[in-house]
């Protein structure tokens, strides 16, 4: 387990983020650049080495309710990895909806809410909202397109073919 002052030092290395001093000792860091609401990517580290990093982007990692993962027991390589993908997820820009022939929207609507599975059982929903084609694993965004037909190419080549009912 490294020392609070160990992920001090690393978290430090990273000059997108802002160090910002809390109450009872802890410290978060902030990415100011963010592109989504959320700017705090790690959270509460504790002088006992307890901390948090923002993963509620990203997949494969379990968090709590507000989508940070506990560090606690994590390497420096870990850590870094865990930053590394937070600050890019945090980074990228979903573009606004771009707006479109509604009628077009009726002819798809049936492959809206529409789930699909890989060959590890693992599931995605394909959604259609606000003129947009999103990809969901979980509660989590995965990938956004503007059309039916990116979204479908995409799932495609990642494996996943539409879940039989």
């Amino acid at each position: 387990m490294l020392t609070f002052e160990q992920k001090l030092a690393i978290l430090d290395t990273y000059s997108v983020l802002e160090r910002k001093n809390v109450s009872l000792g802890r410290v978060n860091y902030h990415y100011e650049q963010s592109q989504h609401e959320k700017k705090i990517v790690a959270f509460h580290l504790h002088p006992n080495g307890n901390g948090y990093v923002y993963a509620g982007l990203l997949r494969g990692y379990e968090t709590d309710d507000k989508g940070f993962v506990n560090i606690r027991e994590l390497s420096e390589a870990e850590l870094r990895e865990l930053l590394d993908a937070s600050i890019t997820s945090m980074s990228m820009h979903i573009p606004e909806a771009p707006v479109v022939n509604r009628r077009k929207k009726k002819a798809v609507v049936a492959e809206a809410d529409s789930l699909w599975v890989n060959s590890d059982d693992d599931t995605l929903t394909l959604k259609l909202e606000d003129d947009l084609w999103y990809v969901y694993a979980g509660l989590n965004l995965e990938m956004a397109f503007e059309s039916i037909e990116e979204a479908k190419e995409y799932l495609a080549e990642e494996g996943f073919t539409p879940a039989q009912p």
